[in-house]
């Protein structure tokens, strides 16, 4: 096949409508654009809605406040995630990333407490929550905090 072998399909392409080409093209006089009216004089700008008030103009701007430049993501797992890992194990970020429990560290990984933890591990995260730090505690294991 070579690029002057390919053509549109049957029926994709279609001629341009000439509109005010005389009355017998039937596209004449008015040009399909019917009698008087605004849409008869000129186009309508994008966004105008007819002389009410545009929705660009009713909504509020610049309202509150948004982090979003300085905001740190944080990668969050539960204790669920970690009921896979046996007892003595020490879990780093790089592991859980390695076992494809998280798919990237961003800027921290954080442990929460939802789930049960069975064995006695060594956690190491950025940062815990209280519930995570006592089930974790409860089952004989340890939290690091890493900077």
């Amino acid at each position: 096949m070579k690029l002057e072998d390919l053509s549109p399909n049957e029926g994709a392409k279609h001629s341009a409508k000439r509109v005010g080409r005389g009355i017998g093209s039937g596209h004449g006089k008015t040009s399909c654009r019917g009698h008087k009216g605004q849409h008869g004089r000129n186009t309508v700008r994008p966004g105008f809605e007819g002389g009410q008030t545009p929705l660009h103009r009713r909504l509020p701007r610049f309202r509150g406040f948004n982090n979003e430049k300085f905001a740190k993501e944080i990668v969050v797992i539960n204790l669920d995630d970690l009921a896979s890992f046996e007892a003595g194990t020490v879990i780093t970020p790089e592991l859980l990333l390695e076992r494809r429990i998280i798919r990237d560290v961003k800027d921290g990984v954080k442990v929460l407490g939802d789930g049960e933890l069975k064995a006695a591990v060594t956690v190491q995260a950025h940062r815990f929550s209280k519930s995570a730090l006592e089930k974790i505690a409860q089952a004989g294991g340890t939290a690091t905090v890493l900077e």
